[in-house]
């Protein structure tokens, strides 16, 4: 810019403490940004997981029922495949106070130990 002062005219640009804030600023914007979109890519995935972690269970309790499989009481591991990835589920099976019915419950990880569970879904299979 040229500015005019009297017979004077000189040029005013900005300082370079102008320019370093101005730099800062952006700079912190942009770090934010990025640390948003890093966590929304992260939940999308999870969600992702829990969504087909549930579809899966819904498959195994569907499975039982259709089988008319009478489940034993206690615990039993196993696996299911879905979307290319190996899904691990405990079932536990219950008495209820219906002799014809127990109760059901999926629990489904994405590891083989089980120790992070994704969702869990209860239901009952009758006789």
């Amino acid at each position: 810019m040229t500015f005019r002062h009297g017979h004077k005219s000189f040029n005013r640009g900005f300082t370079l403490i102008e320019v370093l804030i101005a730099l800062t600023i952006i700079a912190i914007s942009l770090g934010a940004i990025m640390s948003a979109s890093g966590n929304q890519a992260h939940q999308t995935t999870y969600l992702k997981q829990k969504t087909l972690a549930h579809w899966v269970a819904m498959n195994e309790m569907t499975q039982l029922q259709l089988n008319e499989e009478w489940p034993s009481i206690g615990e039993k591991k196993g696996s299911s495949e879905m979307v290319n990835t190996e899904w691990f589920w405990l079932r536990t099976t219950k008495e209820t106070q219906d002799e014809d019915a127990r109760q059901v419950e999926f629990q489904i990880f994405l590891d083989k130990d089980r120790s992070n569970g994704l969702t869990r879904l209860i239901g009952y299979v009758n006789r």
